[in-house]
């Protein structure tokens, strides 16, 4: 069963509590899949009146801008203790070359990393904790965390619901289309990040390394 079709089986409220959670818990740090389930519900909403997209929309991003403050504050609280437990719980999203990219990206952009890193799946679970880890100033990184939250959210709900509207026939014979292009759209975003995070590893690896003593005459 698609999950679009798992959605059509259970109430509205159920199924904006669902994004709400899904995306708040994916915010937090907890590899989820808040993207799809936000676009399938789109999808649903676009092709079922008994779901309103503006309160959709409204709980997808409640649960982004709540998600990654906790996120923050626990990131915050916890340190880089935080970072090595969850290194050890979730190696692949956690490793040492992701959280290494995720810290310079921070440390370049500042603020404009927890904005920017809403928008691709692997960043969007490091945003609050490791903001929260590198002491940024709470005033900026909210700033960051509402806009990011309500672009992301809200656009990419008003986005899917637009496009499902427009094209309900279509998508009603074809709606594993929508799922297919999220999925593929955040594994594309992975594997970019991935290949940034191993290259910016081996730099550090290679800066690391001392530098040859010439031998003496």
């Amino acid at each position: 069963m698609h999950v679009q079709e798992w959605l059509e089986t259970i109430p509205a409220v159920a199924v904006y509590v669902l994004v709400a959670v899904v995306i708040g818990v994916e915010s937090l740090g907890i590899p989820l899949p808040g993207e799809i389930v936000l676009v399938s519900s789109a999808l649903l909403a676009s092709q079922h009146g008994h779901i309103d997209p503006y309160v959709l929309g409204a709980c997808a991003t409640a649960g982004a801008i709540i998600g990654d403050s906790i996120g923050y504050a626990i990131g915050r609280k916890g340190g880089r203790p935080l970072l090595a437990w969850l290194g050890g719980k979730f190696p692949k999203h956690f490793s040492e070359a992701n959280i290494g990219l995720a810290e310079s990206s921070f440390q370049k952009w500042g603020m404009w990393a927890v904005f920017f890193g809403r928008f691709i799946a692997l960043l969007r679970i490091f945003a609050g904790p490791l903001a929260g880890v590198l002491k940024m100033p709470y005033w900026k990184f909210l700033i960051a965390n509402v806009l990011g939250g309500v672009l992301w959210a809200g656009g990419t709900t008003a986005v899917i619901y637009t496009v499902g509207v427009v094209a309900e026939a279509w998508l009603k014979r074809f709606s594993w289309l929508g799922l297919v292009l999220a999925v593929l759209i955040g594994i594309a975003s992975m594997l970019v990040v991935k290949n940034r995070a191993k290259k910016a590893a081996a730099q550090r690896t290679e800066a690391a390394e001392p530098e040859p003593v010439p031998a003496a005459d």
